[in-house]
């Protein structure tokens, strides 16, 4: 793409007022950005509104010349930072399935990544142990038979999503899908992972550069992680989470939608719990959704849990998967409480184990 023609693309996105639906409008009314700059005034208003009109119509103001500048020493930077619009045979064909597909993307790593069979796996920011753990262990798997994860780089379960791929060292590898410009951190305590996936996989945004994380843009963020994949995967939700309305998006657009179930007495798995009852798909394993999309039988190496520590298997027996108090524990072990804390915090320690607020214990695998 031409410097010219790009620039028209910013131009279009940067206009003050214009959001992607208008955008897509005008598009499909005078078709490549540069002839809506040249249709002039009154064919203008046969389309938008006299104030977007006007601005449209005019020559582009200060800022957008200067984003416009910025974004183009942006591009030259490094070979593997680039923009993306829906004319580019690189733009995520699926994407364009959906009734929003934003007009235009910017990327930082491996864009080939954009076009490959994806399933996003999504959850809450304040995941437990067990919900990283399975996030992880169904990103790895599923990214081994060659399946690309997408997420949100965010805290918690996307996080967790982001690294099980990236340890699986396959092909497929991951995409984060950010709610800021592709070039901002957010969260800062993500930036060893964003700096991995930008590095190795793919980071994605609609927002110019330079977007801080603004809460209005996250949800916008969420129909991009629906749209471009297969299913989505959600572990671990609250029943008022974001992942929900993630679910909700890939519904609408006719993907699949899965849940990991959980413990009835848990928070974070009555969100799953409400999906499943509105028709979602239950998974156990990676293969389960492999099945669903039609695309079983390929390589997979579903993560396998060591032998469980012989001196405390009494313990272990006692624990199930829901959580369970300590007095519980005592009344039913034929160990002092002091003994027993003490194989508490090795199976602890050992990731067997997660301790809970109020003194509680639950078993991760």
């Amino acid at each position: 793409m031409q410097a010219a023609e790009r620039a028209a693309w910013l131009r279009l996105i940067l206009s003050p007022g214009l959001g992607p639906r208008t955008a897509r409008q005008l598009l499909g009314t005078f078709g490549l950005p540069d002839a809506i700059f040249e249709a002039g005034l009154p064919a203008l208003l046969r389309t938008v509104p006299e104030p977007l009109a006007r601005i449209l119509a005019q020559p582009p103001g200060e800022e957008v010349r200067l984003a416009i500048e910025a974004t183009e020493k942006w591009l030259g930077a490094a070979e593997d930072h680039t923009f993306i619009t829906l004319a580019d045979a690189s733009y995520p064909q699926i994407l364009l399935t959906t009734a929003d597909p934003p007009p235009v993307l910017f990327a930082i790593g491996r864009v080939e990544l954009l076009n490959r069979p994806a399933v996003a796996i999504v959850g809450s920011r304040n995941a437990t142990r067990q919900g990283t753990e399975n996030a992880h262990g169904f990103a790895r798997a599923l990214a081994q038979s060659g399946v690309t994860i997408v997420s949100g780089l965010a805290l918690g379960i996307d996080a967790a999503a982001h690294s099980g791929a990236l340890a699986s060292d396959s092909a497929a590898s991951t995409i984060g899908v950010v709610g800021t410009g592709v070039d901002v951190i957010y969260p800062a305590s993500n930036r060893r992972l964003t700096l991995d996936v930008r590095k190795r996989g793919l980071v994605i945004s609609e927002f110019a550069l330079c977007t801080p994380a603004i809460a209005h843009n996250f949800p916008r963020r969420n129909r991009i992680i629906a749209g471009m994949t297969r299913g989505v995967l959600v572990v671990e939700a609250a029943l008022r989470s974001g992942s929900l309305i993630t679910a909700r998006l890939a519904a609408d657009c006719g993907r699949d939608v899965f849940a990991v179930p959980g413990s009835i007495h848990a928070p974070l798995s009555k969100g799953c719990h409400r999906l499943i009852r509105d028709g979602a798909k239950l998974v156990e394993s990676a293969n389960d959704v492999l099945e669903e999309l039609g695309l079983a039988g390929r390589t997979s190496a579903e993560p396998t849990a060591p032998p469980e520590p012989a001196a405390h298997a009494d313990v272990l027996q006692l624990l199930g998967h829901d959580p369970i108090d300590l007095d519980q524990l005592v009344q039913h072990s034929n160990r002092e409480a002091g003994e027993l804390v003490g194989a508490l915090l090795e199976l602890e320690l050992a990731q067997y184990v997660e301790r809970l607020p109020g003194n509680r214990y639950q078993r991760l695998r």
